[in-house]
């Protein structure tokens, strides 16, 4: 079935079975018709969709705020492994062990024990102070790129988080390309075919290995300040964590850690070059990167569903059946695009007040690495800005490609960028 007969022919019938979306509306979706695609789902009955997706299970998607808030709080709603179908847990078990001990793939009391310390070290207060280091990585960074020209803004999207994640973390700078790739695979697991379920345990095996090897030295070393420390002493000291926890929970920090903050910044860069009255005001009022963050996060999420989320029992969404074992999969580029909870929701306006989005989610699954991905983007965007006078897109708007994939994020495969110079920082404006 063609992407497009995703957008327009194939729409579900409520949460019947009858006429399925199939798997290319999340993985080949017509170009530049998401956001119209998601409209047609919210008004046209039931807010809650059949979709073939994972391909042969039972599987609906979740389009509309208010259905999409009940469902992130939802008991019967499991995040656990043990609670799909059989044939998925086997294959997740199989293709990526390494993924499903964290809290991410677990429920209370589990989930509470294992989220509690890696929520201690992500407080806001704790993520402000780091605020002066991640500036002057920003700056570094920046530093680097060519006195005027173009490069790929994409780029440096991605280097900004993982330099940070690497340090908040204590791993080797050096590592970061290896972390880099096997977190890419490990974000879109499982997949439907075999040749890259067996790259996805290639990817799951290597990071598992790297990351016992770096608990190991790190227990030798002795033990520090930084997060991989903390964890150790709480599995070492405290027994809150099991070694095997303690991995999955570092290759889940480490993947969230950098996609979703380089998606940030790539998708909001990419929403000013479509709005230049915006990135104007952005350049001129600095001070308004905090409302612009939380507005990019609305307006084009780094992460635009869910993880899956299973059915426990026969229920109901929205007045719309899901069987049990049912996987759901909540929209939030959707949601956060609804009429009925935000005034005029396909504007960007970085000065928009109540933005009540849920890109991190919501709920006891918000993103345990909120702040500090808020953070990034308060110190990324107003620094771009400030530092490459004349920046704008070096291709046409619609020329730009999006990555469309098995995985729950949304970003750019390339940002293309120009600009007339690079300006020196300067530690007085920050």
């Amino acid at each position: 079935m063609t992407a497009e007969t995703s957008g327009e022919t194939a729409r579900a019938d409520g949460a019947s079975g009858a006429d399925r979306l199939p798997p290319e509306f999340f993985t080949a979706p017509e170009a530049g018709a998401t956001h119209a695609a998601n409209a047609r789902l919210r008004t046209s009955g039931c807010p809650v969709h059949a979709i073939d997706y994972p391909p042969g299970g039972d599987a609906y998607v979740v389009a509309d705020y208010e259905t999409a808030l009940k469902g992130f709080s939802d008991p019967r709603l499991s995040k656990r492994v043990d609670n799909a179908p059989g044939w998925f847990r086997d294959l997740l078990k199989d293709s990526s062990p390494v993924l499903i001990r964290n809290m991410i793939t677990a429920d209370p009391p589990e989930h509470t024990r294992l989220r509690r310390l890696v929520s201690r070290a992500f407080v806001p207060r704790r993520m402000a102070l780091l605020r002066p280091r991640i500036q002057e990585i920003t700056d570094e960074l920046i530093d680097a790129f060519p006195e005027s020209g173009e490069v790929d803004l994409m780029e440096f999207a991605f280097s900004l988080p993982m330099r940070v994640i690497c340090e908040f973390l204590g791993v080797p700078i050096d590592d970061r390309p290896e972390l880099h790739a096997w977190g890419n695979w490990l974000s879109g697991a499982p997949f439907p075919d075999e040749e890259s379920n067996n790259k996805l345990k290639w990817a799951s095996d290597s990071i598992e290995r790297y990351l016992v090897d770096l608990l190991e030295r790190r227990r030798r070393s002795g033990l520090g300040d930084d997060l991989v420390s903390i964890l150790l002493r709480a599995a070492d000291e405290e027994d809150v964590f099991t070694d095997d926890e303690l991995v999955s929970t570092l290759v889940l920090l480490i993947i969230a850690g950098h996609k979703t903050t380089a998606n940030l910044i790539g998708n909001g860069m990419q929403a000013l070059f479509g709005q230049p009255g915006q990135l104007e005001l952005l350049r001129s009022k600095p001070e308004l990167a905090e409302s612009a963050v939380e507005e990019f996060l609305r307006f084009e999420p780094p992460v635009y569903r869910g993880t899956l989320r299973v059915a426990t029992e026969e229920m109901e969404l929205a007045g719309c059946p899901i069987p049990k074992e049912g996987f759901v999969h909540i929209l939030m580029d959707s949601a956060n695009r609804d009429p009925e909870a935000f005034e005029n929701p396909d504007q960007l306006d970085i000065t928009r007040g109540t933005n009540r989005h849920l890109a991190f989610g919501q709920g006891a699954h918000f993103c345990v690495g909120a702040p500090l991905s808020r953070v990034e983007g308060q110190v990324a965007f107003p620094t771009l800005l400030r530092r490459l006078p004349g920046l704008a897109l070096a291709v046409p708007h619609d020329q730009l490609e999006w990555v469309f994939d098995n995985s729950t994020s949304r970003g750019l495969k390339s940002l293309p960028v120009r600009y007339e110079a690079r300006l020196a920082a300067d530690e007085l404006e920050h």
